[in-house]
């Protein structure tokens, strides 16, 4: 072996930052989905103290986590993490709200117990909740390891960054992405192979709004495409499969593809 190259590789070795395997990380992530989410677990927790006692164990494995990825100030390591813990409850009622919304609208689904334990959109879902809470605590490089952890688990792609309402429901799933900046609202609904993406993969667009925005009550259909940070889906609307879209939409407009064009109706009756 060439030693000039070796002797790259020890120096690169040298100089690269010490971080824990992505499955140390998701497994902090997984064993707090089997606290909230005793479905996807063999374990039942018999009291209130022991499920206050592996809350406390998990928030000191996420400051540990914070610790050896680097990933803010040494001072907030104590603070990121007592108050993820603070927001949790409202996390798991917006992950309730999306159960919900999986089981209600679609006709396969039996129970709640079969969209926590078999369903990747809801996995996917839960994994973009927790890594959007650190994201909004300012923690750059975890929530992007956890989402990608679920991208390869699901084939679903939801950056930490980008804003969802209440009531998601991802169906099938496979396929999926979400930038980083994308807004979707209350109640939307989402096949598989859907992009919400940008027009431009310029690097001078860094925090720039380059995502669309879905309002509430959408659904869009597969392999639909939403491109553009200027682009708007109206409330109500409805995006069929295979439609590529690079402008907004009113309210309550259906916009579907054919052989050879696209065709906007307007849902509303005046």
């Amino acid at each position: 072996m060439d030693a000039s190259f070796i002797k790259d590789l020890l120096i690169k070795h040298a100089k690269t930052q010490e971080v824990p395997s992505t499955q140390l990380i998701s497994e902090w992530s997984f064993s707090l989905m089997e606290v909230l989410f005793p479905e996807v677990s063999e374990k039942r927790l018999n009291s209130e103290w022991e499920i206050q006692n592996i809350f406390g164990k998990l928030e000191l494995e996420l400051k540990t986590l914070l610790y050896n990825t680097r990933s803010c100030d040494h001072t907030r390591y104590d603070e990121i993490a007592v108050h993820f813990f603070s927001k949790l409850p409202a996390i798991y009622k917006d992950l309730l709200l999306d159960i919900e919304a999986i089981v209600a609208g679609d006709p396969a689904a039996w129970s709640a117990f079969e969209v926590i334990r078999s369903y990747p959109g809801f996995f996917a879902v839960y994994m973009y909740r927790v890594a959007h809470q650190l994201h909004l605590d300012g923690v750059p490089l975890l929530p992007r390891i956890l989402s990608e952890f679920a991208h390869s688990r699901t084939g679903i792609d939801i950056h930490p960054a980008a804003k969802i309402g209440k009531s998601f429901f991802i169906d099938h799933g496979t396929g999926v992405v979400i930038g980083e900046t994308t807004i979707i609202g209350n109640h939307v609904k989402i096949y598989q192979g859907v992009t919400l993406g940008a027009l431009s993969i310029d690097k001078k667009m860094a925090g720039i709004k380059r995502h669309p925005t879905v309002e509430d009550n959408v659904i869009i259909y597969s392999g639909a495409t939403i491109l553009g940070g200027e682009t708007i889906v109206g409330q109500g609307s409805i995006i069929g499969g295979n439609v590529w879209l690079t402008r907004s939409v009113p309210p309550g407009t259906k916009v579907y593809h054919n052989a050879d064009n696209k065709v906007i109706e307007n849902l509303i009756q005046n």
